[in-house]
């Protein structure tokens, strides 16, 4: 400082200021001699988000849907999903052949119905199901009802059978009983004129049973009877075991496709098999044989707290089928008021419950298609609110908006602005940070804004500001050493590339913004000089820079100036 004062007094008397005056008590400038590397050493704790990591989204696709106050597992949500964005995909069933298939089923149904004029007919409903196999969209069931059938019939004359030779043996073991009795009370001993009365002791005349061997109850024939009949007892008891045996597993084994196809959600199968059961079995016996801890057991106990019965499977398929018309009522309802959102769910309910049924398959392609693309850019948004990539999200959320006047845009809307906000002001604090020379916490910050926003565009101009951060140091220590050798004219040259380095340091700026002010200053009393030189008015351009120049001393243009003027105005 005091080096300073000297020179300013040898160049001239009365010095007052200069063109940067340093603050007091410190060095002339901050200087910063060495490069500083500014690349990032961030700690190895994870930054937590602020707003935390839940998306504010629910998957329009549920995994149950209820029937009757039953509640209906639908599978996978994942293949549920991909199957209806598949069925969106397809034009609808209205082929001939479709239509032929779709009577082909209600006239069977009404064939076996309990309320058709003259009763059910099996036989002829039967006689249908081939042919309505044949149609690709039925995937062979009716086929496989119609073996389920007739392999119930096969057992059921079988059993038949058994019956038969049943009532037969029936019919010999009482002739059997019959001559047996015959025997023991009429057959006579082969003595001449005498019989012995049986449990007397005497002998004598009489009609007693005959006690010699080989006679009576003691004959071989009389012993054959009773095995005869014993072995005719034990096969009727065997028959009705084997018979009742046959039946339950033929059941059983009808009820498997039952049930197989109740969880396929093909109903009208299984209202088929249920009507074709009751001709079968007409012996009210319809519980279904399954184990009681499946999960189809605990559909029904869970639900409504009774076992599962062939009836039951009957009223939750017609109660699914009238829900699956009531949900596509609804869609077409809500499709021409413009609720797309709503009705896309409830078209996916419709879907979820009877993929297979006439409502679903036959929708007309026009609002398919229309649905389709809705549905995409929704599971769009939803992935990108996952991988927060938030400008997509903002451009899929303005998008759906236009195109569902019922989308429920407000999660979205706030999602998207305070996850952006928060990010914004991480990174603007990071660079503030790296200016300052605070690595650490810039990394730290820069962390959770990249957390929160990993596509955030400003995180790219903070690269940018990385990239360029040797250029920065190099600038900044620049400027450092010319305001040490007070070379102020030359800051002036590069104000425009020193300026973007020194703003946020508050010593620097400050040296910065008084060295252009001053030095704007000095070169507007040169301006005016000049013209009062070219003007002839030497006297008037000396005084003019000789009063600058007790205020500002030290700058050299200023002095080489006044030494061009000075043989001028000597006098």
């Amino acid at each position: 400082m005091k080096l300073q004062i000297l020179i300013a007094l040898a160049l001239a008397a009365g010095l007052q200021a200069q063109v940067y005056t340093p603050p007091a008590g410190g060095n002339s400038a901050p200087v910063n001699p060495v490069a500083q590397d500014v690349a990032s050493n961030p700690k190895q704790q994870q930054g937590a988000n602020p707003l935390g990591q839940e998306i504010p989204l629910l998957d329009p696709a549920a995994e149950t849907i209820k029937v009757g106050g039953v509640v209906i597992p639908l599978g996978d949500n994942r293949l549920l999903k991909a199957g209806f964005e598949k069925y969106l995909s397809q034009p609808p069933e209205n082929s001939d052949e479709a239509k032929e298939y779709r009577q082909n089923i209600d006239q069977i149904l009404a064939t076996v119905s309990p309320f058709r004029e003259g009763g059910p007919n099996l036989h002829k409903a039967f006689k249908m199901l081939p042919s309505a196999a044949t149609y690709p969209g039925d995937s062979n069931l009716c086929m496989s009802l119609a073996e389920s059938i007739y392999t119930a019939m096969l057992a059921k004359q079988d059993n038949e059978g058994i019956k038969r030779l049943s009532r037969e043996l029936k019919k010999e073991k009482e002739e059997l009983k019959r001559k047996a009795d015959w025997i023991a009370k009429h057959e006579r001993d082969n003595r001449l004129g005498t019989t012995r009365r049986s449990g007397t002791g005497d002998a004598g005349e009489g009609n007693g049973q005959a006690r010699d061997v080989g006679r009576g109850v003691n004959s071989l024939r009389y012993q054959d009877s009773l095995k005869r009949i014993a072995e005719i007892e034990g096969l009727r008891v065997s028959n009705r075991a084997m018979t009742e045996a046959q039946t339950l597993q033929t059941k059983a084994q009808y009820q498997v496709n039952m049930i197989q196809w109740f969880t396929q959600r093909r109903f009208e199968h299984v209202l088929m098999a249920s009507r074709f059961y009751n001709q079968i079995w007409r012996d009210g016996d319809a519980t279904l044989r399954i184990n009681k801890d499946s999960d189809l057991a605990k559909i029904f106990t869970d639900s409504v707290g009774v076992s599962p019965t062939v009836a039951s499977l009957d009223s939750l398929s017609s109660e699914a089928i009238r829900q699956t018309a009531k949900y596509i009522d609804a869609f077409n309802m809500l499709m021409e008021q413009g609720d797309l959102h709503t009705a896309t769910q409830r078209l996916m309910e419709a879907y979820a419950l009877g993929e297979y049924l006439a409502p679903v398959a036959t929708l007309e392609w026009k609002k398919k298609r229309q649905v389709l693309d809705y549905y995409r850019d929704y599971n769009n948004l939803f992935g990108a609110m996952q991988a927060r990539d938030y400008v997509k999200a903002k451009e899929l959320a303005d998008s759906l908006k236009q195109r569902a006047q019922d989308f429920p845009s407000s999660k979205v809307d706030s999602a998207i602005a305070g996850y952006t906000m928060t990010a914004n002001l991480l990174v603007e604090q990071a660079k503030g940070l790296l200016l300052a020379r605070e690595q650490e916490k810039a990394a730290e910050k820069i962390k959770q804004a990249a957390e929160i926003w990993p596509t955030n565009p400003k995180l790219e101009e903070f690269n940018d500001l990385i990239g360029n951060t040797s250029q920065f140091v190099m600038i900044r220590n620049d400027f450092d050493r010319l305001l040490n050798e007070k070379r102020y004219r030359e800051i002036l040259a590069r104000q425009y590339e020193i300026a973007p380095v020194v703003k946020g340091d508050p010593a620097r700026e400050s040296a910065f913004n008084e060295i252009m002010t001053n030095l704007k200053e000095i070169e507007m009393a040169l301006g005016q000089a000049r013209e009062f030189s070219e003007a002839g008015q030497k006297y008037a351009a000396w005084e003019q820079l000789a009063e600058i120049r007790e205020r500002f001393p030290d700058d050299p243009k200023l002095g080489r100036q006044l030494e061009l003027l000075a043989p001028e105005v000597a006098d």
